[in-house]
């Protein structure tokens, strides 16, 4: 999320074989509507066996000025729904919700229109800070990710998770890295100890040039059980009016060319100049969607930033221009006929070698921090009640994670298949046991304040 959240009081939220898993579907214990569940298979998300295209918005009304659950408000949600249904979407992004309320009503209400949730699992008090990433990665932490994942993962209409947003967002704090990856693979060994459908999770990642691809390499290298099962980043690189050639998506395209999980775009929709919404015709034409799998404009309510579509005063909506502009853009693009060019299967990727762009030098290769062990008991008992928006805070719980993960550590039972599987080329296979991290040190320093869900100004 843009810099309306610089200010929140907290930290940024985080976060082989040679053909990668398919993400199948397991019936919810508590239906949202009549949506078919999204699954993954291959480097695209289906529904049923219908190709799925995220067309949808960045949802998080009043901003950091008033960090509130969105679809906890049964009366805004009916407000905003209507809204939503004459945009045509299908999906919204939620980046703060309160893990102890009541979601039926606005989840059915979605379900009804349509629409499936992006949620991000993290909140201004429980989030990985990239200053302290070694600190802030502990039990208490994980419970409220855990508790999150309960609460959501009986909606079918649930997409997926975002396990952290923004926290790398320069060249010099690449070394959070291992972290963001050991927050994901400890939300799918919940998901999966926990027996639930294999909601998707993965990482929204800031629009830094310079990493971007070495951190989606990252993500997807290893076996399953660490892997993302999806990659996003924020891109404002399409300022209207503008083309693939000027953008720059075109050589993005080509790069992502052989990525082997799905890709979308967390953020778009530059505001430099007058919005046509011009990059809806490219992101669901058909140079585009073999690689990517659609986007979420940024953002439904205005902000100081100037990013929104509709103004809130009170009970009072009021419609801006962009609303029309994004409206006509969807009425005027198809999704492309059959399954868009997808990859079946791919090879994962070769995690990336240190450079000035890319410094994990603690974790290396394969190598991530092990599952704090006060976080284990939630695998066989459950996470329990959330500490929801109220709650006094993770990052200086205590607890932290001193040692290096064994191999397959990070895998529940039914996913101990995987953790054997070899990896691609460049990927470690030792076991190291009880080294500090020295992450923390590293980071340390680097930013002055921290963000709920994203930092990057245009």
């Amino acid at each position: 999320m843009k810099a309306a959240f610089a200010i929140a009081a907290a930290a940024a939220a985080t976060l082989v074989g040679a053909t990668p898993t398919n993400i199948q579907a397991r019936s919810s214990g508590t239906s949202s509507g009549s949506l078919p569940v999204v699954t993954v298979k291959g480097n695209a998300f289906f529904a049923g066996d219908e190709r799925f295209y995220i067309r949808g918005v960045d949802y998080q009304p009043g901003g950091s000025s008033d960090t509130a659950d969105p679809i906890a408000n049964v009366a805004n949600c009916k407000r905003d729904v209507a809204e939503f249904k004459k945009l045509g979407i299908n999906t919204v992004r939620v980046y703060t919700i309160d893990n102890t309320a009541n979601h039926d009503e606005c989840m059915s209400m979605l379900a009804d229109a349509g629409i499936y949730l992006a949620l991000d699992v993290n909140t201004p008090k429980y989030s990985i800070r990239r200053d302290q990433p070694a600190q802030s990665y502990n039990p208490t932490y994980l419970q409220s990710l855990f508790a999150t994942i309960d609460e959501f993962q009986k909606y079918d209409n649930t997409l997926l998770f975002f396990s952290g947003n923004e926290v790398i967002n320069a060249d010099n704090n690449t070394d959070c890295a291992p972290y963001i990856k050991a927050v994901t693979r400890d939300m799918k060994a919940y998901i999966n100890s926990r027996n639930y459908r294999k909601i998707p999770v993965g990482y929204s990642a800031a629009d830094v040039e310079s990493n971007r691809y070495e951190l989606a390499d990252y993500l997807n290298c290893g076996p399953d059980y660490m892997r993302s099962d999806f990659f996003a980043f924020n891109d404002y690189s399409w300022c209207d009016p503008s083309s693939m050639s000027i953008s720059g998506w075109d050589q993005k395209v080509q790069k992502f060319s052989n990525y082997s999980i799905p890709l979308f775009l967390s953020e778009y929709g530059c505001n430099t100049n007058k919005r046509t919404f011009g990059a809806v015709a490219a992101i669901y034409g058909s140079q585009m969607t073999p690689v990517y799998s659609g986007g979420l404009v940024y953002e439904y309510v205005n902000e100081a930033n100037n990013y929104g579509l509709v103004t809130v005063d009170g009970s009072q909506l009021t419609e801006l221009p962009d609303f029309s502009a994004l409206m006509k853009a969807y009425q005027g693009t198809q999704n492309p006929s059959g399954d868009g060019g997808y990859k079946s299967s791919g090879q994962v990727s070769t995690c990336p070698t240190e450079s000035e762009t890319w410094q994990v030098k603690d974790f290396t290769n394969m190598d991530l921090p092990a599952m704090p062990s006060g976080a284990q008991q939630y695998m066989k008992n459950g996470a329990g009640t959330g500490p929801g928006l109220t709650g006094s805070g993770s990052q200086e719980a205590g607890g932290q994670s001193t040692t290096t993960a064994t191999p397959g550590s990070g895998s529940s039972s039914s996913d101990s298949s995987n953790s054997s599987t070899s990896a691609s080329a460049g990927a470690a296979s030792s076991v190291h046991m009880g080294e500090m991290s020295m992450a923390p040190l590293v980071c340390a320093g680097i930013v002055t304040f921290f963000t709920l869900v994203g930092t990057t100004l245009l």
